[in-house]
């Protein structure tokens, strides 16, 4: 970003926060749309990384999500912070979807598919993503860790449910399981023919006991 944008970016932020000018802080209510505006971008954002890459123009995720490049800048001053922010959006998402299923299906191996199909859809869109994590930008380091904190024992709560139900066999390692789905899921974009959701149904299908 040039000078000048950041220069517009400063004073926007300013603007916002209300830096120098003695005004109250912001009302529930408004970090409450601050919030859902924030979530926008970043589905935008997501959007557009699984049509043409992490490397996709900021004018093009501003386009998508109908604002202003300052607005993206504003919220996400480097791309990298863009890009962490994208990931742990979609890795809370992945998180809280897996109590709401298991609440929601008729069965906790229903759930637990479901959830693998939502987590395979996480895996097979973050085109570019294994790249920038191999990078050595500080801001990705944690990613990995992250990752696996938030989605680990929520596919153990799956597992655990479909094994207390008599679905699957007990004893099932979730770490395990989420690193066997991640191998099938490698190589997806590359090859129009290779499915890795049917693979991934199969060995859903074959826990059970």
């Amino acid at each position: 970003m040039v000078s000048g944008e950041r220069q517009a970016v400063s004073g926007e932020r300013r603007a916002v926060s209300g830096e120098g000018s003695g005004g109250p802080a912001p009302a529930p209510r408004k970090r409450a749309d601050a919030r859902r505006n924030e979530a926008t971008l970043l589905d935008a954002a997501a959007a557009a990384f699984v049509e043409s890459g992490v490397d996709v123009p900021v004018r093009a995720i501003a386009a998508r999500a109908d604002v202003g490049v300052g607005t993206i800048y504003r919220h996400f001053p480097t791309r990298a912070d863009l890009i962490v922010a994208v990931y742990r959006h979609q890795v809370e998402a992945c998180a809280e979807a897996g109590p709401v299923l298991l609440a929601d299906s008729a069965t906790p191996h229903e759930a637990l598919g479901r959830w693998m199909g939502m987590f395979v859809d996480f895996l097979v869109t973050k085109h570019g993503l294994a790249e920038v994590l191999r990078s050595d930008d500080a801001a990705f380091r944690t990613l990995h860790a992250y990752f696996i904190d938030r989605l680990v024992p929520v596919c153990g709560q799956l597992l655990e449910a479909a094994a207390a139900a008599g679905e699957i066999r007990p004893g099932q390692d979730p770490l395990e399981l989420m690193r066997g789905v991640g191998n099938l899921c490698v190589g997806a974009g590359s090859e129009p023919r290779y499915n890795p959701r049917h693979l991934v149904g199969l060995l859903i299908a074959g826990l059970r006991d």
